[in-house]
């Protein structure tokens, strides 16, 4: 199964990227609520299911790594300006490059393919947490792209090439993992550690799109709200079958 999902994951990723190369009239604030229901979404499974885990294998110091995972996205923002989160910082004229950004994506991007490639004792924690990885990529590989393509010196197929390089990052990730933890006990000891400090960043980008996403003020309005309880709702339903 595991091969199945990063086959998709990686045909969903490609899909978002995409979006802003073939719609002319693509811009960040049309997204706006896919990311109030992605982040939620993630948030969700994050809690329902992969602290659960984690705690369950690791024990009371899992909090401690959360609580590092949690800091150490905020410091990698510097470098991505928080597009992993929906969102760039760089104002309206902003002349960063897109070397740095796309970097530390890249980081963020192998460390969420470390959790799909463990095993879990609920069976229901890998499809679900899939599942909100893949609607994470969608608002997260559009915004990369957009990035790319407003650069002038930038082309479309320097821009799917990029694309193809992201959406590969994470699913080959999953498998690396997966394939190194069967093989090497070192490393099978070595990455239940890192999953709780993937958790934390996971937190960390899901709250801070509730603040950023919706509307320019970052205010609650309904339908950020209902974006919001829609993707905690789904999030509930991968609970059903729970043992």
């Amino acid at each position: 199964m595991l091969v199945i999902y990063s086959i998709l994951l990686f045909l969903i990723t490609m899909a978002g990227g995409s979006f802003p190369l073939w719609n002319r009239n693509w811009n960040e604030q049309k997204m706006n609520y896919l990311l109030a229901f992605s982040g939620s979404f993630l948030l969700g499974v994050t809690l329902l299911h992969l602290l659960p885990e984690i705690f369950e294998t690791t024990g009371h110091k899992a909090g401690l790594y959360v609580l590092l995972g949690f800091f150490l996205q905020q410091a990698i923002q510097r470098f991505t300006h928080g597009v992993e989160h929906g969102h760039h910082h760089l104002g309206d004229h902003h002349h960063v490059s897109i070397w740095p950004i796309f970097a530390g994506l890249g980081f963020h991007a192998l460390s969420e393919g470390l959790p799909l490639g463990m095993h879990y004792t609920d069976p229901n924690t890998l499809p679900s947490l899939f599942t909100a990885i893949a609607f994470h990529k969608i608002p997260e590989a559009m915004l990369i792209v957009s990035l790319i393509i407003s650069d002038h010196h930038s082309s479309k197929r320097k821009a799917w090439s990029l694309l193809v390089l992201f959406a590969l990052l994470t699913p080959v990730s999953g498998l690396v993992t997966h394939e190194l933890g069967s093989l090497s006990d070192s490393f099978a000891t070595i990455v239940p550690l890192c999953i709780p400090v993937i958790a934390g960043s996971f937190i960390h980008i899901s709250t801070t799109i509730f603040f950023e996403s919706g509307t320019r003020s970052h205010d609650m309005n309904w339908k950020k709200w209902s974006a919001i309880l829609l993707g905690i709702g789904f999030a509930m339903l991968t609970l059903i079958g729970h043992g």
